[in-house]
């Protein structure tokens, strides 16, 4: 995010984060995941944004603390969230307070992911953090980011 885009509610910036084990997309159980890089994903996701007139950053992290600190930053900065909260959907309440702050803010979260949790195995088919979501995009692969990104723009265009 931009330092200087503070207290700018429409200059429309749109954090991306994804959470552990997503830097290894593309090698990671391709067969569920697809072929796509984390890096490709980048490129693709912030091409999406331009097109839809969003400045968009793409953030990854396996470290909880990372996460939360983002959406904190997210509130201070007025920017919207697309959430890829991977493992962390379904046991970090850490994290699900972190955004219930960003959508009590305003702003839009979208918790997205490229499979469907709820067509995986049953502990994957709780999340914490749809509860404080604006919505949830999930099964679509890499277009997940691009279904959520434009979810993102009618919202807030």
């Amino acid at each position: 995010m931009r330092s200087d885009v503070r207290g700018y509610a429409d200059a429309m910036n749109v954090l991306v984060v994804n959470g552990p084990n997503l830097r290894r997309l593309g090698t990671r159980e391709p067969e569920k995941y697809g072929s796509t890089t984390h890096d490709e994903l980048a490129v693709l996701v912030t091409q999406w944004g331009a097109d839809l007139q969003l400045e968009v950053e793409v953030r990854q992290s396996d470290d909880e603390a990372d996460l939360v600190h983002w959406m904190h930053e997210c509130v201070d900065a007025q920017t919207h969230v697309v959430l890829n909260p991977a493992a962390f959907t379904h046991y970090s309440y850490a994290l699900r307070d972190a955004c219930a702050l960003v959508s009590t803010a305003g702003l839009t979260l979208v918790e997205v992911h490229l499979t469907n949790p709820h067509a995986r195995e049953e502990f994957r088919h709780t999340s914490v953090i749809s509860g404080v979501a604006s919505g949830t995009i999930a099964g679509f692969g890499v277009d997940s980011y691009r279904l959520a990104l434009e979810a993102v723009a009618r919202r807030v265009g």
